[in-house]
């Protein structure tokens, strides 16, 4: 019967290889990737988990996520003391290494089977027909700094001087109406089943370092809701654009700038084109700081206090930590196809430039 059971355990791990090699295999094809599994698959999977969880009041996928965490300190913690005490032997740590094949082959099969195979899909640029190139010129850069602060500027002057920000819900409703909005020009932005979630874990995500984040296993977009406000709109339109199939950051990015600049509301709209300005004159400043400090002074002036708000709640809560979390999170990006790791958000830039170069527009 022993014999049985451990033929059947190889059985079963050597089904989840040959799945787990399936998928790295049909991933390669960017071209079926995109017609079958994101045009095809996912919409049913993505659909049917925000339907089965997002009307809960909670963020399940948070709750998951910790239950896991406590096991895996449980597990850890009781395989270091087995040890010391030398209770080990070889058929506990077969036991043990039959877990750790199990989970690992378990968690990639399933994180690509609900989500992942979409870092592979061809994305927003063959949609719009963009050629995205990172040549573009230094003027280039500073035109659309430029544009960016121009818009910036008047939706937060629409704003008056102080914002009367909206709750979290009004917020996520007004983020699904914005996708409604955007979807009439480009319908593949299309967005249905809202499951927009505040983060349980608010404050560690904080320290963390972390915006929002998209949970492949349950569906759900989770926005950390500490942030300053004026930064939310364009962060839960970002998570939004996770949902929807666009896992790259650079691609996340530029689908939450298509959908929040299409809101009728001027803090979506001063959102997006504060922080799309952020990335621009950042980048500019290291080409040539001199334009990039002509740019800060074209700013208006309430505009400048929020900047600095933004500022001051970052170094509020900057810490060793969330520098190994980032290099940590810059490696999980540059495993899935995003060679540039966290500075793939930046790459933002190049899409803005290619798209207000075909269209004259932003």
């Amino acid at each position: 019967m022993k014999g049985f059971f451990s033929k059947r355990k190889n059985i079963v791990l050597f089904i989840l290889l040959g799945l787990c090699i399936i998928i790295n295999l049909v991933s390669r094809s960017a071209y079926f990737v995109e017609a079958y599994y994101t045009s095809g698959i996912y919409i049913t999977i993505s659909k049917a988990l925000r339907e089965a969880f997002g009307r809960l009041p909670f963020s399940l996928g948070d709750i998951l996520y910790a239950v896991l965490i406590v096991f895996l300190l449980f597990r850890i913690i009781r395989f270091f003391r087995k040890l010391f005490k030398r209770k080990t032997d070889k058929k506990y740590l077969s036991k043990c290494f039959y877990t750790i094949a199990f989970l690992i082959l378990f968690v990639y099969f399933l994180f690509n089977m609900l989500w992942g195979i979409n870092y592979n899909r061809l994305g927003i640029a063959h949609q719009l027909k963009l050629t995205i190139s990172k040549r573009y010129s230094t003027k280039e850069l500073d035109s659309l700094a430029k544009d960016l602060i121009v818009k910036a500027n008047a939706n937060r002057l629409l704003l008056g001087r102080k914002i009367f920000f909206p709750n979290n819900k009004t917020l996520y409703n007004e983020a699904v109406q914005s996708y409604r909005n955007a979807e009439n020009i480009y319908p593949f932005l299309q967005y249905q089943t809202p499951s927009i979630k505040s983060s349980i874990f608010n404050l560690p995500v904080t320290y963390l370092g972390t915006s929002g984040y998209y949970n492949p296993f349950t569906g759900e977009a989770q926005v950390n809701t500490m942030l300053p406000k004026f930064t939310l709109p364009y962060v839960v339109c970002h998570e939004m654009a996770h949902q929807l199939g666009y896992a790259a950051e650079d691609e996340a990015n530029f689908a939450g700038y298509l959908s929040a600049s299409s809101s009728f509301d001027p803090l979506f709209k001063y959102s997006v084109y504060l922080d799309l300005y952020l990335f621009a004159n950042r980048e500019l400043f290291f080409r040539d700081s001199s334009a990039a400090k002509k740019n800060y002074a074209m700013l208006d002036t309430l505009v400048k206090i929020d900047l600095h708000e933004y500022k001051s709640f970052g170094m509020k809560y900057e810490n060793p930590i969330e520098k190994i979390t980032s290099k940590l999170y810059s490696q999980y990006l540059k495993a899935n196809q995003q060679p540039q790791g966290i500075e793939t958000y930046s790459n933002v830039t190049a899409w803005l430039i290619a798209y207000k170069n075909k269209y004259e527009k932003l």
